[in-house]
């Protein structure tokens, strides 16, 4: 893993991309998604691509997810929206990643405003016991 410091907020995901020099496809957010029984999962997803929740809800076998608000993110993680991660989060969540990021170099959220974790996408599986899916649709 190597945590880069950015020189700058930005303003988008584009944004960031260029200023790290990578493609936004590199970036993957890190979301939180609530199942009915109110425990979490965390869902990466590279920057080019959305959430397709059909195919999650198959993947984790549940009927309902949902997004929770920041605050419920805030309780599950520990991290605030922008800086999710799940390198360290107060709670060992599943993790899922979308196929689309496997077999590459990524960067994270780092836990705090301004950083990015580069991690090899597979290390990361390995790890944290990941499933990887097709779990996503693009933009």
């Amino acid at each position: 893993m190597e945590l880069i410091e950015h020189p700058r907020p930005v303003a988008s995901l584009e944004e960031g991309a260029e200023m790290l020099g990578i493609s936004p496809r590199d970036i993957v957010k890190s979301l939180v998604v609530k199942r009915s029984d109110d425990t979490f999962l965390l869902v990466l997803v590279p920057g080019d691509r959305k959430i397709s929740w059909s195919k999650l809800r198959a993947a984790v076998r549940v009927n309902r997810l949902q997004l929770p608000d920041a605050d419920v993110a805030f309780a599950a993680t520990g991290y605030r929206r922008g800086t999710i991660t799940p390198l360290g989060a107060t709670s060992a969540w599943p993790v899922w990643l979308d196929v689309t990021a496997a077999g590459r170099r990524i960067a994270l959220g780092a836990g705090e405003h301004g950083y990015s974790a580069f991690v090899d996408a597979d290390a990361l599986v390995a790890g944290l016991n990941a499933t990887v899916a097709d779990i996503t649709d693009p933009l």
